[in-house]
């Protein structure tokens, strides 16, 4: 009965977020177009990845996700 009720809710809920113009939930990213741009000069920098993850505080896993160690160094 009360897991019944808990479902309903629940895809009520994403429904109305849906229909609202959002997705219905999920987490926000944490490498927006601004960091990127920040990461991407100070690897041309000659920067090393943990400081700028460090700096743009992001872990490294993400920020190797996101720009690729040879990305930009090696230009």
């Amino acid at each position: 009965m009360e897991r019944e009720l808990v479902s309903e809710r629940t895809i009520a809920g994403l429904a109305a977020a849906q229909a609202k113009g959002g997705t219905g939930g999920g987490r926000k990213p944490t490498m927006t177009a601004d960091k990127m741009d920040t990461a991407r000069k100070l690897l041309a920098a000659g920067d090393k990845p943990a400081t700028i993850a460090k700096l743009l505080r992001v872990g490294l896993s993400t920020f190797y996700r996101h720009c690729p160690a040879g990305d930009s160094r090696d230009k």
